[in-house]
C-alpha cells in the first residue's frame, strides 16, 4: 500500500485561484448559450451593465473587466451594430456616456432572462451559491474601500 500522498497544490486552496476557477466553470455554461445566440461575452457584459442605465466608458470597462482600449473597440462594433450610442455628458463634456439603443434594449431583455434562468439552475444545483453572492459583494466593497484609501 502506497502511503505517500502528493501534497495538495497551492492553487487548490488559494482564494484567488478558487474564485477565478469557480467563475470560469460556472460562466462557461452561460457563455456557450451566448455563443449559440451569436453574442460575444464582452458584448453581453456591456449590454447587461447598460441595462441599469447609461455609464461612462471608464465605468463600463471596469464593470466588464476590460481594458479601456478594448472597451472602445467593443463599443465601436456595438455602435455600428445599432446596440449602443455614445454622447457627451451634459455636465462634464470631457466624459462620454454610453447607453442602449432600442435595439440594444430589446436584445438585452432576452439575454437577461436567459442569465436569470441560468443563475436559477446554478443555485438549484448549489444552494450555497445565494449566500456566496452576499459574501462576494462584501469582499468587493471592502477591497475597493481599501484601494480608495490607498489612492489606487
Amino acid at each position: 500500500m502506497d502511503t505517500h500522498q502528493a501534497a495538495p497544490r497551492f492553487v487548490d486552496d488559494y482564494l484567488l485561484s478558487l474564485l477565478a476557477r469557480a467563475s470560469h466553470v460556472v460562466s462557461s455554461e452561460f457563455h456557450e448559450r451566448l455563443r449559440a445566440r451569436g453574442v460575444s461575452v464582452p458584448v453581453w457584459r456591456v449590454l447587461a451593465t447598460l441595462s441599469g442605465g447609461a455609464e461612462t466608458v471608464t465605468a463600463l470597462a471596469d464593470a466588464c473587466l476590460l481594458q479601456q482600449p478594448t472597451m472602445t473597440k467593443v463599443l465601436d462594433r456595438m455602435e455600428r451594430d445599432g446596440l449602443v450610442r455614445r454622447q457627451q455628458d451634459a455636465r462634464d463634456r470631457r466624459l462620454v456616456r454610453v447607453s442602449l439603443t432600442p435595439r440594444g434594449e430589446s436584445m438585452v431583455g432576452d439575454l437577461l432572462a436567459a442569465a436569470r434562468a441560468h443563475e436559477a439552475e446554478v443555485v438549484a444545483r448549489h444552494p450555497d451559491a445565494a449566500a456566496i453572492k452576499d459574501l462576494l459583494r462584501a469582499l468587493i466593497a471592502r477591497q475597493r474601500q481599501k484601494q480608495r484609501s490607498r489612492g489606487v
